[in-house]
């Protein structure tokens, strides 16, 4: 077998090595051909970055997703807390969607924050009684837009200890508004490009 070698550069090194964490060669796979790296690691070189995890013990998050139509233009609002610096608010314009996609967006952008900052638990509080009842298991997940949607969500809830509870639309209120901030947001937007 041949072996490529070519000189790079040390930030190429870094990265290849911080995906590689053992030393040696590593063989990709491109079209039909296998190209073989190899890592010329010097230890006084190459600078392993080492950053504090924090663990995170409990987050709460109320999650909603909204449209204007149904389908139509929607956004996501996200109130995670919990944390020390205090409560995470997120508004996102997701395009145009139906509202249980919406809801099911705003559910997975919970489990994605709270994934990446090692949550330990997450309680989700939703006032779509269709995502919370197919997260929990009560209703099956039948429909084709909503089915890798709700796989997505249900494997980042394996990640943490993950529990979900329906709550009405009025004490949902800083999520809803939220969303419809999103959703109002972009919509002005594209309304002055014009």
């Amino acid at each position: 077998m041949k072996k490529l070698s070519s000189p790079r550069p040390d930030s190429v090194r870094l990265l290849h090595k911080s995906f590689h964490s053992a030393y040696g060669n590593r063989k990709t796979l491109k079209g039909n051909q296998i190209i073989v790296l190899t890592v010329d690691c010097n230890e006084v070189t190459v600078q392993r970055a080492t950053r504090k995890i924090e663990v995170i013990a409990e987050l709460v998050a109320y999650v909603d997703g909204g449209c204007l139509g149904n389908p139509g233009p929607s956004g996501i609002g996200v109130v995670i807390s919990g944390l020390a610096d205090g409560p995470v608010r997120i508004a996102k314009w997701i395009g145009h969607q139906d509202n249980n996609v919406a809801e099911y967006a705003a559910l997975m952008e919970a489990l994605q924050y709270a994934v990446s900052r090692n949550a330990r638990k997450l309680h989700v509080y939703s006032d779509s009684q269709v995502v919370v009842r197919q997260m929990t298991g009560e209703y099956v997940c039948r429909s084709p837009r909503l089915y890798s949607l709700h796989w997505t969500c249900r494997k980042l809830a394996r990640s943490l200890a993950f529990s979900i509870s329906h709550v009405p639309r009025e004490f949902n209120v800083e999520a809803n508004r939220l969303a419809q901030t999103a959703l109002r947001k972009r919509r002005q937007q594209a309304l002055t490009t014009q």
